[in-house]
């Protein structure tokens, strides 16, 4: 879907535009075939926001894992994608392109979201997202992810476990935030070790699949992938 994205959120330096160039009609098609030739097991799908396509590019994605899973069935598929405005429909469609991971980012707590991402993002939207893409596809693995150290609270980071937990979340990652540019969001605390500890225990806790929580872990955490790749294969297996 290109490297402009159509949101400015003041934590993220990618280029922005509120009219990027179109998208390439065979981009899903290149990239099918690219991951085919790679010969991995599990692929992480993502992209920018793109508000300026009526669907938010929720068919393209959709296309590409379509794509994918022909040309290698066995190959597993996450997507890590925007709220598509919170586009119901959006969701649905590549909820059920058969994708194995349906992740999309809350980023932070409830009351700092105005301060962190860009204004036509929302707490309750993204939560509904994930909630929207269990429910039409109810096996399907769903997942998010949190920066830390933004001035949140951590009774604020429970509570959004909490959130997470009552729409059925299967995965979350915790992350250290880290500035990208001076003309971005400072970094209010460099999160101890322990402290990431102590979330992931809480994470278990309630009832999620999987957490990963450290300084150094992002969205996309190979060590995740490797969980989800025995998780989802342990599962059809007992089918």
């Amino acid at each position: 879907l290109g490297d402009t994205c159509t949101r400015g959120c003041m934590f993220c330096a990618v280029k922005t535009d509120q009219k990027p160039p179109e998208p390439d009609p065979f981009e899903p098609f290149k990239t099918a075939d690219a991951v085919a030739k790679w010969g991995v097991d599990y692929i992480v799908l993502t992209s920018v926001d793109r508000d300026d396509i009526a669907d938010g590019g929720a068919g393209h994605f959709a296309t590409t894992v379509e794509l994918m899973k022909h040309k290698k069935p066995e190959l597993l598929v996450e997507c890590l994608v925007s709220d598509f405005r919170g586009d119901e429909a959006s969701v649905e469609t590549l909820a059920k392109s058969g994708l194995d991971v349906y992740a999309h980012n809350v980023e932070t707590v409830e009351r700092l979201q105005k301060f962190v991402r860009d204004s036509r993002a929302g707490y309750w939207q993204s939560i509904n997202t994930l909630k929207h893409a269990k429910e039409v596809k109810p096996d399907l693995y769903t997942k998010t992810s949190l920066m830390l150290g933004l001035g949140e609270s951590d009774e604020e980071v429970i509570q959004t476990m909490k959130d997470l937990r009552s729409v059925d979340v299967d995965v979350v990652t915790f992350g250290q935030y880290l500035r990208p540019t001076e003309n971005h969001l400072s970094v209010v605390e460099y999160v101890k070790p322990e402290k990431f500890e102590h979330f992931k225990k809480v994470g278990e806790e309630m009832g999620f699949k999987y957490v990963a929580s450290g300084p150094l872990v992002r969205s996309s955490y190979k060590a995740g992938e490797f969980y989800l790749t025995h998780m989802i294969n342990k599962e059809a297996r007992e089918v």
